[in-house]
């Protein structure tokens, strides 16, 4: 017979410990391998969450740490609550959470259907597709940087050869009033592929006869989209819908090498500002209050959004 490493890892234990090992339960140890585990979750993501909290209440700043931290109550909240600033933060973060999410869920969703009517040189155009979400935020942020460039940029010498205006006329980045919209193509560039993918997922999970039966029943190909197509796929475009959403409420580094969070405070989505008040101003006490403030925000919404996704896929 062989001699297996389980064969020799049982020769090796002493004989109490084998003793005590024959006498554990399934469950005692399930415990035993989870265990690491489930430490290692409470110190890494449970303890800073309290410690966090903790800090909300007190108006603590990490740049004078040797100073008395005092506590008080629930200042910090009321002042964030109230502060107009912090709406034009959750404004812009809104506008961009909107528009990214309509791009890619539409543009997404189309690139996956033209995909899925399999035509030749279909995988290579879909490698060429996903390539953009392959890239690093650094990488695409600069990259884009350089595109905008109102003298040297491509970017504006499309524009201007299909709408006729002078390419150096205006500036992407540098205006306010597009700015906000280069961090939205930038985003949507970047990571339509990833909608485009899990759109595709659900599209190939539609069995055939379905569609076999509809043209039977002599169903228009537009009746067996909108009642074949689209509710099969739904669940997967809510699925797609809350992980960008999620993915781009804490958008950080892209816009920082876009725009830095400007002109002024144009673009400064609240990952950016919260960064400011913990790491400019050093207030950590009002940052620790705006972070749970947007971790309550995006775990409530994102609670909501389950529920009605799991509807759909019951129905």
């Amino acid at each position: 017979m062989t001699d297996t490493i389980a064969d020799r890892a049982a020769r090796a234990t002493p004989v109490p410990v084998a003793r005590r090992i024959r006498g554990l339960s399934d469950r005692a140890i399930a415990w035993v391998f989870v265990a690491p585990t489930i430490f290692l979750l409470l110190a890494v993501n449970i303890f800073p969450l309290i410690w966090t909290i903790n800090l909300s209440f007190t108006d603590f700043k990490a740049n004078r740490a040797t100073r008395g931290v005092e506590y008080i109550g629930l200042r910090n909240y009321e002042r964030i609550l109230t502060d107009e600033d912090i709406w034009l933060t959750m404004q812009a973060t809104a506008h961009f959470l909107f528009w990214t999410i309509f791009f890619q869920v539409l543009i997404g969703f189309t690139l996956a259907w033209l995909i899925n009517r399999k035509f030749r040189g279909n995988d290579l155009w879909t490698t060429i597709i996903v390539l953009p979400m392959m890239l690093s935020p650094a990488v695409v942020g600069n990259f884009w940087t350089f595109l905008y460039q109102p003298q040297i940029g491509l970017f504006n010498y499309v524009v201007g050869f299909f709408s006729g205006v002078d390419p150096s006329s205006f500036e992407m980045i540098g205006s306010v009033s597009l700015a906000p919209w280069s961090i939205v193509i930038v985003d949507t560039w970047m990571w339509t592929p990833f909608v485009m993918l899990i759109c595709l997922a659900g599209l190939r999970s539609i069995p055939d006869y379905i569609y076999e039966a509809a043209e039977i029943d002599r169903a228009s190909k537009w009746r067996q989209f909108w009642t074949i197509t689209v509710p099969m796929v739904l669940p997967f475009l809510m699925l797609a819908v809350l992980f960008r959403g999620i993915e781009n409420f804490k958008m950080f580094d892209l816009v920082v090498q876009l725009t830095g969070g400007g002109p002024g405070s144009t673009t400064e989505l609240t990952s950016i500002n919260l960064k400011r008040e913990a790491f400019e101003k050093w207030r950590t006490g009002y940052a620790s209050a705006y972070a749970i403030i947007l971790f309550v925000t995006v775990f409530g919404l994102a609670s909501i959004y389950v529920k009605a996704l799991n509807k759909v896929k019951e129905r």
